[in-house]
């Protein structure tokens, strides 16, 4: 039975600081960010890459009819009930990941605001106007009150259109959103209830949210939200589709040796590779990792053998392309003492090591005729002999190779025994190169911000929309290894508190020329511009000896009131005091500063 995910409140303090307490609708400041337009902002167009993002969230711009046709065929197909609890869920989901954004995006915003956001969210998203008409919650207490009006429901729409007004409610995936929106920020149950609709003859949706206690009995509420009539896959049917997302912090503290090798994604080309990945993993079979460099060949490889009978016996890991030719059979197969000149005593090769394991050979392209040769042998027969040694030693290793060039043309070319690769490619899997998995690039960030920020003692807040958008469009030639890298210097140049932006992890990467569509607060379509320079650019230019250029005072001025403002989340009155000015002469500043200069 699967039940909407609870949070407790430590870790609701963790990850949001202190800016979840208490609010109520009383206090609610309008033009306290996220405003409208700061999440109207966060929404962008790719144009040509068929996809959609808020802030780090893909989506899709469907026709509400289309949508209204699936309610349609659900509730015709499983009935009234079922598909209730299929829509419900499925606007949990939603809730859920709007409200994990909005705690990301603006850790430090007022704890109204950051409620307030799911509504602002639901209307940005075309599903429905939300209108409070009060709300109180204190967090300390456990207790959330709430009462909304729901205009303009698409949900309505299409269920009129099907069915016309009947008897009962039918705001079910948008219950489901403020439900799970609001139960992930309050870290427990809050239960929200459609109690007048627009289906049932209402002229306006109404809806009541209170903490689980208040209600009562919520059994029914609960029958919507526990998914009891699909059967859930056991733990061990599960465990190899869920291992390559694999990054929750219960996993890696258990597991710190093995967190660098995991692999994180959610694109169809990644979760292809896994499937493969799991299919494989219980057999004897080799197998061939293809892709470019940077991919994730060696995690993968890593990944493989957890999830293996052999997880328990070693992994070796052997990069043939940085043995020298006349070691290399000594490194795989081992050597006698007195085999040649400096081997002193007798020492087992990597083959020896991995028994009852995995061996993995990264790079395989680069072994010479001869040592291909001798490895061939080797996984043909099973058996390895040590140089200068005359004993034959059986051993039980799984062999697992990659490279980042193409075998086949290898052997056309006659640098590559074509035996070999055949013996190598019983089960190719092959890894898409990072711009054409793009879906997983903000689960990539996600993860390496959490490692690297652990792993130096620093701690950022995450992103800015700018940097989300240049990582997004970026052609990422090193793939994720470039990745890793990038958010890596993000992590360090980036002070604490503050969010890494496009200065902080490009230096000199071309980013691409071709921009993203953003919605600007007006609801038009702009142009992405080029990231402006910071101050700290500005003034370390203005102030290079012997510089060749200059820079105006006014530009320093119009940065330095742009990042003060950006560092208090849009907060003009807290950017003045940041600045040591009342909040109207920054108010004036900035107006002065958005003016064009006018002529002569």
């Amino acid at each position: 039975m699967t039940k909407p995910p609870r949070i407790s409140l430590a870790e609701v303090a963790r990850q949001t600081g202190t800016m979840l307490k208490r609010g109520d609708s009383k206090h609610f400041v309008q033009d306290q960010a996220p405003t409208m337009g700061d999440l109207t902002e966060s929404l962008f167009f790719s144009p040509g890459d068929g996809r959609i993002w808020l802030n780090d969230q893909r989506m899709l711009l469907l026709h509400s009819s289309s949508v209204g046709h699936l309610r349609r065929e659900l509730i015709d197909t499983l009935g009234m009930e079922r598909a209730r609890g299929l829509l419900t869920r499925a606007g949990y989901v939603s809730g859920s990941r709007d409200a994990q954004l909005v705690r990301e995006r603006w850790p430090n915003a007022d704890a109204a605001t950051v409620f307030m956001a799911g509504t602002r969210l639901h209307a940005l998203e075309g599903v429905v106007k939300v209108t409070p008409l009060s709300f109180d919650f204190d967090i300390g207490r456990g207790t959330y009150e709430g009462e909304f009006l729901w205009e303009h429901s698409s949900e309505d729409d299409e269920h009129i259109s099907a069915y016309g007004v009947g008897t009962e409610v039918a705001c079910w995936s948008q219950v489901g959103y403020a439900t799970g929106y609001v139960t992930s920020l309050f870290g427990q149950l809050v239960i929200f209830r459609e109690v007048d609709c627009r289906s049932m003859g209402a002229s306006v949706c109404r809806v009541i949210g209170r903490h689980a206690a208040a209600w009562g009995d919520i059994s029914e509420d609960l029958s919507y939200l526990e998914a009891k009539e699909f059967r859930r896959l056991s733990a061990s049917e599960s465990a190899p589709v869920e291992a390559p997302s694999a990054t929750t912090p219960a996993d890696t503290e258990e597991r710190p040796s093995a967190e660098r090798h995991d692999i994180v994604g959610a694109s169809s080309a990644f979760t292809s590779a896994c499937h493969q990945l799991a299919r494989v993993a219980g057999t004897r079979a080799t197998v061939l990792f293809t892709g470019e460099s940077g991919v994730g060949k060696e995690a993968f490889a890593h990944r493989l053998h957890r999830i293996s009978p052999r997880a328990a016996q070693p992994f070796v890991a052997v990069n043939c392309a940085a043995i020298p030719e006349t070691l290399i059979e000594s490194e795989l197969f081992g050597v006698e003492r007195g085999a040649f000149t400096g081997a002193s005593q007798s020492r087992p090769g990597r083959f020896e090591r991995a028994d009852g394991g995995t061996l993995f050979l990264d790079e395989i392209a680069t072994l010479s005729l001869v040592s291909q040769g001798k490895l061939l042998r080797a996984l043909q027969e099973g058996e390895v002999e040590r140089v200068g040694g005359t004993r034959t030693l059986q051993l039980d290793v799984r062999v697992v190779a990659a490279t980042n060039v193409d075998l086949q043309a290898e052997v056309r070319a006659g640098r590559f025994r074509e035996d070999l690769f055949y013996r190598l490619n019983v089960y190719p899997i092959h890894l898409p190169p990072l711009r054409e998995r793009r879906d997983d690039i903000p689960l990539l960030m996600a993860h390496f911000l959490r490692r690297e920020a652990q792993r130096h003692g620093r701690h950022p807040t995450g992103f800015t929309p700018r940097a989300v958008r240049a990582m997004l469009h970026y052609a990422f030639p090193g793939n994720i290894r470039e990745l890793q890298n990038l958010v890596e210097r993000g992590v360090i140049s980036a002070e604490d508190d503050q969010a890494i932006d496009v200065a902080h992890m490009f230096r000199r990467e071309q980013l691409s020329d071709e921009a993203l569509l953003t919605i600007g607060a007006h609801g038009t379509l702009q142009k992405n511009a080029a990231p402006p320079p910071r101050l700290l650019d500005l003034l370390g230019e203005a102030l290079q000896p012997g510089g060749a250029g200059h820079v105006e005072l006014d530009a320093i001025e119009r940065q330095l009131l742009q990042e003060a403002t950006e560092a208090e989340h849009g907060n003009l009155a807290a950017a003045a005091r940041r600045l040591g000015i009342t909040r109207a002469q920054l108010a004036y500043r900035l107006q002065r500063a958005a003016q064009p200069p006018s002529p002569g």
